[in-house]
């Protein structure tokens, strides 16, 4: 079979399934554009700042993709790429667009508040208290983790280091103008047509000028880039970088489809499903949690509560955003397993021994870019630094997302600690950084991290858990959430029990407790969630 007829197909059911089971969804969550969005109703100039969908979209885009749909896909085509393919797709559209629709709109009715908030509203302070701990222990790690990828990356390949500096620049100055050009539509896509075209040019200049430091001066320059990132309006840096960076993505895709199509390779890899993978485990439940991003992942919810929805204009504007960004994440995590089944079983499984799945993605995808007519080596280059700018792109909004779940914990602290932690964010920032420095110098994030995709994907649960109980106290028929969240919580609490048992087993005893702790942190709040569904301690809201 040849990989355009793959493209096709992924690309069909997915635009099928934003009009027709997006509206669906879009009606459960009863949207009203006559309720005032806390952009609006909370402006700050900061956080909160009521933007056109285009721009949020390419923020949330570029925050949720980072590398997280190449990576696990490609791995995950260990056991086959048609279970890879069947879940992308399957997971994509009735588990991740909703869980991140339904984060965003539970957050948009709460002042733009995180999940953590809307489980204390919904389950209780106790409840609260738990997941805020859990997600915040989540974004530290992921923090740590992506300074070090960016800084090896940086030291590895200056020039990607220089062109990502040349982006930051580019937009900050992109900010400035569009706040003072207002709401002109035809400024603004004037000011985004040279946004872009500046942007693919300094893809060029950054290789020109390789911009060389040690790797840990850089993870001192990342980290201050993230407090500045965190606390600097979001108009002004971290909503125009995104912006511009999802105009790589979409290059990316673009580019590889027609990529495809001219070079109109075949899928040489066998159509075998391998139920145990070496290295791996089984089938179930490990490609349920290797595939997080391209078909559902926990950080979508953080970022859909923490950053996104304090830009929604209209809450109409959550479909294109929460569930249409999702959809296109999915078709990048196919275009993921694309740039691998081209190879038979053997090659792949070679190579991504050798190589690591990121260079085979930019090698595999490389070469069909390049029958465009660009050189390979260049396009290549050019797949290798979208990868790095949305590693960029996810430490940034991370270490924002964490200032927000240390300020939500601290909101009920009444000492001056406390309150200072919950009102400045300046403090607050600082606070993660600090966590994330001791975090790199003590360097236990390298054997914490293989137990992140269980703890990403019971985030999800969580957060699934949370949006289902926000429906059910509406009496609104909550199915459509409830049937993913129980396959999720089967999912995690099975792969948390193997991986225990697994450390267990190989005297790695740190590991194995901390998957029981994340084992029983969600058997709590299952219990906690059952309880406050129980007593109805609330009236039913009216939703408008």
């Amino acid at each position: 079979m040849q990989l355009i007829f793959l493209f096709l197909f992924a690309a069909a059911v997915l635009i099928g399934a934003y009009f027709i089971y997006g509206k669906y969804v879009f009606k459960k969550f009863r949207i009203n554009n006559d309720n005032i969005t806390p952009s609006h109703r909370l402006n700050d100039g900061i956080d909160y700042v009521p933007s056109k969908p285009i721009v949020v979209l390419g923020h949330h885009f570029a925050s949720i993709a980072g590398a997280g749909p190449i990576v696990g896909p490609i791995i995950a085509v260990t056991f086959g790429w048609i279970p890879a393919v069947i879940w992308i797709l399957i997971g994509g559209i009735f588990f991740g667009a909703v869980h991140d629709l339904g984060s965003m709109v539970v957050s948009l009715r709460n002042d733009g508040k995180s999940i953590g908030v809307i489980i204390q509203k919904n389950i209780g302070k106790k409840g609260k208290q738990l997941f805020i701990i859990f997600s915040f222990s989540t974004l530290i790690l992921v923090i740590g983790v992506f300074a070090d990828i960016i800084a090896k990356t940086f030291v590895n390949n200056p020039g990607v280091a220089s062109a990502s500096i040349l982006f930051i620049l580019l937009a900050v100055t992109f900010g400035i103008i569009n706040k003072f050009i207002g709401n002109s539509k035809t400024a603004f896509v004037i000011i985004s047509v040279l946004g872009v075209f500046l942007m693919y040019y300094f893809v060029y200049l950054g290789m020109q000028l390789p911009f060389v430091l040690d790797y840990q001066i850089w993870i001192y320059v990342l980290l201050g880039y993230a407090f500045i990132a965190s606390v600097t309006p979001v108009s002004m840096l971290l909503q125009p970088r995104d912006y511009l960076n999802s105009f790589l993505l979409y290059g990316l895709i673009i580019a590889a489809v027609v990529g495809v199509f001219i070079a109109n390779p075949e899928i040489k890899m066998d159509n075998n499903i391998h139920i145990t993978a070496d290295n791996l485990g089984y089938l179930f439940p490990v490609l349920f949690v290797t595939i997080a991003c391209g078909a559902i992942s926990g950080f979508h919810s953080l970022v859909a509560s923490g950053t996104t929805s304090k830009q929604l204009d209209r809450e109409s504007d959550a479909k294109l955003v929460g569930f249409g960004g999702m959809l296109i994440e999915s078709f990048l995590a196919i275009i993921s397993v694309g740039a691998v089944v081209v190879l038979s079983r053997g090659e792949y499984l070679g190579r991504l021994g050798e190589e690591g799945p990121v260079p085979l993605f930019a090698s595999g995808l490389g070469s069909m870019i390049a029958s465009m007519g660009i050189p390979e080596s260049f396009a290549i280059g050019f797949v290798a630094l979208t990868v790095s700018a949305f590693a960029l792109t996810t430490l940034d909004t991370c270490t924002r997302l964490a200032r927000f779940s240390l300020q939500e914990y601290f909101e009920d602290v009444k000492s001056p600690v406390g309150i200072k932690i919950s009102q400045n964010r300046y403090v607050s920032t600082a606070s993660v950084v600090v966590f994330s420095v001791l975090l790199l110098a003590s360097g236990s994030f390298t054997t914490l991290w293989p137990i992140f995709g269980s703890a990403n994907q019971l985030l999800a649960a969580l957060a699934l858990l949370a949006v289902a109980v926000w429906l059910i106290r509406r009496k609104i028929n909550a199915t459509f959430v409830t049937i993913p969240m129980f396959f999720m919580f089967t999912v995690t609490l099975t792969s948390l029990g193997l991986f225990a048992w697994k450390n267990f087993q190989s005297e790695v005893y740190v590991l194995s407790v901390i998957a029981g702790l994340l084992f029983v942190l969600s058997i709590s709040l299952i219990v906690l969630a059952s309880k406050s569904l129980k007593k109805e301690v609330e009236e039913p809201v009216k939703i408008t």
